[in-house]
């Protein structure tokens, strides 16, 4: 559970770079499935693809690597 909450950081750039990364990849595997390419386009294709996801696992493992954000204590007013 702890693993999640280091993953789950909104407010850091890491973790929208994460998943915009991993989105991008999976279009690209979309792509080469679906669509008939010629082999070298495909081979581009595919090397953006990995490439893509090479990168958000990066910035997954970044995440990862960082202490999990604490819970703030709600504040008592004075």
């Amino acid at each position: 559970m702890n693993y999640l909450r280091r993953l789950f950081q909104p407010r850091k750039p890491a973790f929208w770079l994460m998943l915009v990364l991993n989105a991008l990849s999976t279009a690209l595997v979309w792509i080469v499935q679906h669509h008939t390419l010629q082999p070298a386009a495909a081979t581009a294709v595919v090397v953006f693809a990995v490439g893509n996801m090479v990168l958000g696992l990066y910035f997954m493992r970044q995440l990862l690597q960082t202490q999990a954000p604490e819970k703030r204590r709600p504040q008592r007013p004075h």
